[in-house]
């Protein structure tokens, strides 16, 4: 059996691609592959942009394996799907889940702690794991902040279902797109537009945000000051970048 994850580099964007067709199931050995392929990308700093996508025409993933949620794997199988998960969540890079088909259970908490969801229209959402007498623990930590309490309860105590366009009104889909030709312009359109900037700087700004999003405002401001002052102003991409701006000429980024 090949490989479960296969980890594609081009210049400063990779993808890392679930290998498991049709459904993408989430065993112990893929979430295995899934870590240290994370791994390895965590400690290549030049990284601007990850796609993490699936092969196949079913399935981001159906979710973590059944078989793996009985009482003698469960703890192994939570600690190496969560580590998977925050290593995910610590990249400096931009990380984007290019979704087509299902996306269910661990697959939907595995694309939502990706920075951004693209969606073909064709692709379904949902956390079915109440029918089978659990909860997501990962959902139930995420998805307050970004979609609300009672939405998330709803969607968790329900198991139901969403279409691409409700998982888009709730903000689980950042961009959706009416085929897997759309969803690939779209991706190769972001790509440019990241690969355009520095790397640095945006290491920085994601890194800014994360502290936004995890602090109340005056502790979120105060770590975004001390990211710029301390940081950002020590980099050659800020000096170059008003230098270039000053001298009306594109910026030569140096990605330092």
């Amino acid at each position: 059996m090949s490989a479960p994850v296969r980890l594609e580099r081009r210049q400063r964007a990779a993808t890392l691609r679930l290998d498991r067709p049709p459904l993408q199931i989430l065993d112990l050995e893929l979430l295995a592959e899934l870590d240290a392929a994370l791994a390895e990308l965590e400690a290549q700093r030049d990284l601007q942009l990850l796609v993490l996508a699936a092969t196949g025409d079913r399935a981001f993933s159906a979710g973590v394996s059944i078989q793996d949620h009985t009482p003698d794997r469960v703890d192994r199988m939570l600690l190496s799907f969560h580590g998977a998960l925050r290593r995910l969540r610590e990249l400096d890079a931009l990380t984007v889940a290019r979704v087509d088909g299902h996306c269910l259970g661990g697959g939907f908490e595995l694309a939502a702690c990706c920075d951004l969801v693209f969606a073909t229209e064709r692709s379904r959402f949902g956390q079915p794991e109440i029918r089978l007498g659990c909860f997501p623990p990962v959902a139930a930590a995420l998805y307050p902040s970004r979609i609300g309490t009672g939405p998330t309860l709803e969607l968790l105590l329900t198991g139901r279902t969403l279409d691409a366009a409700e998982a888009e009104r709730l903000g689980l889909v950042h961009r959706r797109a009416a085929d897997t030709a759309a969803l690939d312009a779209a991706l190769a359109a972001l790509e440019e537009s990241i690969l355009a900037q520095s790397a640095a700087v945006g290491r920085l700004t994601k890194r800014a945000v994360r502290a936004g999003e995890a602090r109340p405002f005056p502790a979120a401001l105060a770590e975004a000051e001390r990211l710029y002052l301390d940081e950002l102003s020590r980099t050659e991409d800020l000096t170059e970048g008003l230098a270039a701006y000053l001298e009306k000429r594109p910026p030569r980024w140096r990605h330092r």
